[in-house]
């Protein structure tokens, strides 16, 4: 039903006021009563055989929602019901921030792919954690975090500490994100020697906790090799938890769309199918680097089963879906649950 009569109906859309269009059914629908068994029925698929332990979280399943869809975490309840084995919240600022002026969000169904430069647009930390203490759900839930716009990158440390401090006891992860194309200068943060510093007081401050937080670091895929050594290298020297490979890649080249409508869209950062392969290698080359020393979560281009099978086997642990699910529709968690199970069981 979905991909016959939704999904047309929202493509006639601006894809932003789609987003906050669906938002708005599934918050006014899905805590109805019995719409609430309803969906629970239809899209949930849990079995012991889908069961993962990762960084010390036990998860349901390894199929997650990646940050991005809900940033300020207000709809996690209703999310759960989908099925996904855990929701990632985010990008979260200090301080709210509108994002990058509009039109900021765009289609190219010819490459099932988003081209996205929202710029961290966020109701700031301290409200998501409003309605994170009313959470009913037990799906875990990970806090990606970043800097204000107007943060200079010499201060950005002080955004990413006051996120944690905010979030640590409403989040069971936290991912450090330092890899968004649509926040200037934000990239320079991934430089060896600023990650290091960014990852060590982040890591610092969590480990004085009384329960410390698994901390992951989201990476973008358009690294060199030997910036994925620099990563491998990092990762063991701060003692950090794992990595998300990958965020957005600001690579055209992979793209179908003509130039010329591509141009017109202007800066952003793309993800979808056109992204599968490349996340896939920087998972496989980070994997291979470190000898699996530490966890990789795969996103990027997921639209299958066949598509989250392909990221385990090249090494990593969960997986995450975004663009997946605008174009596939949320009946994909549980197709990618099915495909997994028969790989599980082989």
């Amino acid at each position: 039903m979905y991909k016959s009569l939704i999904k047309p109906l929202l493509f006639l859309r601006n894809p932003e006021k789609a987003h906050h269009t669906t938002f708005n059914l599934i918050n006014l629908t899905f805590n109805l009563p019995i719409v609430d068994s309803i969906v629970k029925a239809t899209f949930e698929l849990n079995d012991p055989k889908l069961e993962r332990e990762v960084f010390g979280l036990k998860f349901k399943n390894p199929v997650g929602l990646a940050a991005g869809l809900d940033k300020d975490a207000k709809l996690i309840d209703e999310l759960a019901m989908l099925g996904f084995g855990f929701i990632e919240i985010g990008t979260l600022t200090p301080k709210p921030q509108e994002g990058n002026p509009l039109p900021r969000l765009f289609r190219l169904p010819q490459d099932h792919a988003l081209i996205n430069r929202m710029g961290f647009n966020n109701g700031g930390v301290l409200k998501a954690v409003e309605r994170l203490k009313k959470r009913k759900s037990d799906v875990i839930v990970g806090g990606n975090i970043g800097k204000n716009k107007v943060t200079p990158n010499e201060h950005a440390v002080d955004d990413y500490l006051f996120c944690l401090e905010a979030l640590h006891s409403y989040v069971d992860y936290f991912v450090v994100n330092v890899s968004s194309p649509n926040t200037p200068n934000l990239r320079d943060l991934q430089e060896k020697e600023p990650l290091k510093q960014l990852l060590s007081a982040v890591k610092s401050a969590n480990d004085q906790k009384s329960n410390p937080k698994p901390i992951l670091l989201k990476i973008a895929p358009d690294l060199t090799n030997g910036q994925l050594d620099d990563i491998v290298e990092i990762v063991r020297e701060t003692g950090i938890a794992g990595v998300i490979a990958t965020n957005t890649t600001i690579d055209r080249s992979v793209l179908t769309t003509s130039k010329e409508q591509v141009e017109a869209i202007g800066a952003g950062g793309v993800s979808g199918k056109v992204l599968a392969k490349r996340s896939t290698d920087v998972i496989r080359y980070l994997h291979q680097k470190s000898n699996g020393e530490f966890p990789i979560v795969g996103v990027g281009g997921i639209f299958s089963a066949e598509d989250a099978i392909e990221k385990l086997e090249a090494g990593a642990s969960l997986v995450q879906v975004y663009s997946g699910m605008i174009y596939e529709g949320p009946g994909l968690i549980k197709k990618i649950k099915k495909g997994l199970l028969e790989y599980f069981s082989r």
